[in-house]
């Protein structure tokens, strides 16, 4: 599954809104926005992403 994909499904079940992803993930609110639009990531942005996104969906961050 691409990190895309994967965003789009976490941004559907938790209704978080994407800008708040980038803004947390790497401090950038035009991140998603940027990917959707093809943005291509480094593996750095990619490993702060995936991180994040498995942190948030198993709910170990307040």
């Amino acid at each position: 599954m691409t990190l895309l994909r994967r965003i789009e499904i976490f941004i559907a079940t938790t209704g978080v809104p994407a800008t708040r992803i980038g803004r947390e993930a790497v401090g950038d609110p035009r991140l998603v926005r940027d990917i959707r639009n093809g943005r291509q990531i480094g593996p750095a942005v990619a490993a702060r992403l995936d991180a994040y996104l498995s942190t948030e969906s198993t709910g170990a961050r307040a």
